[in-house]
């Protein structure tokens, strides 16, 4: 084909505006990742166990070895219900929580049936300092986490409502648990679940690049936590911001991630918010 100069000049403009663009995106706004867990130690974190003082972390139930933030048993003479919990000692609002974990090994003696492979993250939590010594679980938001058996179906990345409730299409939901819509993740593999909490607003759950499960205002109310303060406990009051969790329900689980995108300098502008977001999913 005759090439000529005009059809020369418009290539030219075409690859110099795809260039703009492609260096326009590139050099997008991204956020830095922020390290919750260093793989070296836990002393930016509050371990909040049942039956426990804040602060104590009875059996050395939460520790670090070998790079891993690791959820073990083996001080425990039996289970006893002594649910934990282990805080981050920052508060956040909007972000993005991504964790990478597994389940290993077996159950500890004592551990509930319905606690085989669980976990979670527990989003806008209470303050720890401000959890009772019998207190079971911190008023929050749990995402919860789930390991499958090898044959059945078994979702991840579920809504748990410790003391809480949220809306799901409009409605208030009041029930304890929502299951996901995501695949069941067998055996021993590393997971990496993601969390989008923005404030009071929307909270979704996220794996593989999809979002497995949305909701919104958060907000106090409801059961499914026992021997609480009751000043800690407002219900109806919307959660816009609070402290994050790791679990400790029976079963031996390994964080080899844990890790934050602080999204509150965007909180104000939709259209940048919404394109911070596609830099880091």
């Amino acid at each position: 084909m005759k090439t000529t100069f005009l059809s020369v000049m418009a290539a030219s403009a075409i690859f110099f505006a795809c260039a703009t663009k492609t260096s326009a995106t590139s050099a997008e706004e991204k956020p830095k990742a922020i390290q919750l867990f260093n793989g070296k130690d836990i002393k930016s974190w509050t371990p909040k166990i049942r039956l426990h003082q804040p602060g104590e972390n009875y059996a050395n139930t939460f520790r670090v070895e070998d790079g891993l933030l690791k959820v073990r048993y083996d001080g425990y003479d039996d289970f006893n219900q002594q649910y934990g919990h282990l805080a981050y000692n920052t508060p956040y609002s909007y972000y993005l929580l991504r964790l990478e974990y597994r389940f290993v090994d077996e159950q500890t003696k004592g551990g509930e049936g319905w606690a085989w492979r669980n976990s979670g993250a527990m989003l806008h939590g209470q303050d720890p300092k401000t959890m009772l010594k019998d207190q079971d679980f911190p008023i929050s938001i749990e995402g919860q986490l789930l390991g499958g058996n090898g044959t059945d179906a078994r979702t991840t990345s579920n809504l748990c409502t410790p003391g809480t409730n949220v809306v799901i299409h409009d409605k208030l939901f009041t029930p304890h648990c929502q299951s996901s819509t995501s695949k069941t993740y067998h055996g021993d593999q590393w997971v990496t679940a993601d969390f989008l909490v923005l404030g009071d607003s929307i909270i979704q759950h996220i794996l593989d690049g999809q979002v497995v499960l949305e909701y919104n205002k958060p907000q106090v109310g409801g059961g499914n936590v026992e021997s609480f303060d009751p000043a800690q406990k407002p219900d109806g009051k919307l959660l816009d911001k609070g402290f994050i969790y790791l679990q400790s329900e029976s079963h031996p689980i390994d964080f080899r991630k844990v890790e934050l995108y602080d999204l509150s300098p965007y909180k104000n502008n939709k259209t940048k918010l919404d394109q911070v977001i596609k830099t880091i999913l």
